[in-house]
């Protein structure tokens, strides 16, 4: 696929296929979210990878209860947790930059899946400190996302519908809605008024 086609067609998928992710395809997956950019290089991302069903299934019952919307990772071949090593994070401008390193590696993640026909759902619903002291999560680590990844079924399931009809994919602004674009003229003037 094209890169905006793939952006473009990319959308959160909730009910999946049995079958595993290829052994080969998933390292692909991984390395397109070693390869993405961060703060001075720092690679604060650390991912969870779990492909046991069980261990998906116990995962799932230890979200919290702001998690147990997430019950339907349990019927994915694989999860990937997103965390971040605040240890390994460069502040800039007094803002910290690990989480937002870690996101954009995650993203790269979920497209370059996505490329293959793999689906995913990029999921914040879940209670950190039930889940990293589930996992037995070093302090310095910050989950940052976990996403169920697996082969899209044909069809969706009653609880995929209804959460589909909150996402409101298809009410997204439209890119002049959201981008305010300072072209460059004849005329030489500050871009704001004076303050």
């Amino acid at each position: 696929m094209e890169l905006m086609e793939l952006i473009a067609s990319r959308a959160s998928v909730r009910d999946f296929l049995p079958d595993p992710i290829p052994e080969d395809i998933l390292k692909e997956i991984l390395e397109a979210g070693r390869l993405a950019p961060s703060a001075q290089n720092r690679q604060p991302w650390r991912y969870l990878v779990f492909t046991d069903n069980a261990r998906i299934k116990k995962l799932a019952l230890n979200c919290g209860i702001i998690g147990l919307s997430n019950f339907f990772i349990s019927k994915a071949p694989c999860l990937i947790i997103a965390c971040a090593d605040s240890s390994r994070n460069v502040r800039i401008n007094h803002q910290d930059y690990y989480l937002v390193d870690t996101a954009i590696s995650f993203q790269q993640m979920v497209l370059a899946a996505w490329n293959h026909g793999i689906g995913s759902c990029w999921l914040a619903a879940f209670s950190e400190k039930k889940l990293k002291s589930h996992l037995h999560l070093p302090k310095s680590w910050r989950v940052v996302a976990m996403a169920p990844y697996g082969y899209p079924a044909q069809k969706k399931s009653l609880y995929s519908k209804a959460l589909s009809s909150f996402a409101r994919r298809k009410h997204r602004p439209s890119t002049c809605d959201r981008v305010t674009t300072h072209h460059r003229t004849e005329q030489t003037a500050p871009p704001f008024p004076p303050a």
